[in-house]
């Protein structure tokens, strides 16, 4: 059985109520995602928190969260109050399409680890199943309803499979948003590309393409790896 708990640097994520653990996608889109100069970041499908988490460690943004999980939003509201950044990081138990930010604002950020198993078999777990399968939200809705809520100059970020990178691509360019960031994601170094980090804005930037390798070998981690992740892991 996994720890009901996962402790990082500044804060500890319980997750013994959430139907997704504490995982790599969630710390990858957390360090990766730029927040610099950010007012308000909102996270979508917050889960345990981990990414609100890490977006108010990196910035001084004032954090939404929202998830249709009513559990996952508590356990979120858990983590952040026994967290240094509890008094930024409000969460909604709401779904994306009826979410309205307080105050009509918009934002600089949008962060989302989405669900992504389109056509795989559903277990037993309808808490789990919602997180992972995207029948409540696909990837085109969310790109849809968040470009709604962005700044002119605001950004999205996304943890995506990499075998979803041709449809985010296909509608980017069908809602007029272009790739600024493209980070593809491999477990070993001779490995093939598992998942991607993109992020997506409808300012057009130059765009900053990278690979990241998490380790060299089992529980090996790379240098690049463990630069990402130094300032949120106890043992990097």
């Amino acid at each position: 059985m996994s720890n009901s708990y996962f402790s990082f640097k500044q804060f500890t994520i319980w997750h013994d109520k959430c139907a997704m653990k504490v995982g790599t996608d969630g710390v990858l889109l957390g360090a990766w995602a730029r927040v610099n100069n950010c007012r308000y970041i909102l996270d979508i499908g917050t889960g345990s928190g981990l990414i609100a988490l890490m977006a108010a460690q990196r910035s001084q943004a004032q954090i939404d969260a929202i998830d249709i999980d009513k559990s996952a939003c508590e356990q979120t509201e858990i983590n952040a109050g026994m967290s240094p950044f509890g008094e930024r990081i409000r969460v909604w138990h709401l779904p994306l399409d009826r979410f309205v930010p307080p105050g009509n604002r918009m934002y600089d950020l949008i962060l989302s680890n989405p669900p992504y198993f389109t056509s795989s078999l559903k277990g037993p777990d309808i808490q789990r199943n919602l997180a992972r399968h995207n029948e409540s939200l696909t990837l085109e809705k969310l790109l849809q309803k968040s470009t709604s809520l962005l700044q002119p100059i605001g950004r999205i970020a996304l943890i995506l499979p990499f075998d979803k990178k041709a449809e985010t691509e296909s509608l980017a360019n069908q809602l007029k948003l272009h790739i600024t960031r493209s980070t593809l994601v491999c477990p070993l170094p001779d490995t093939p590309p598992k998942r991607w980090l993109a992020e997506l804005s409808a300012t057009p930037e130059t765009l900053q393409e990278s690979r990241l390798v998490i380790e060299t070998s089992r529980h090996q981690y790379t240098e690049e790896y463990r630069a990402l992740t130094k300032d949120f892991y106890l043992k990097m």
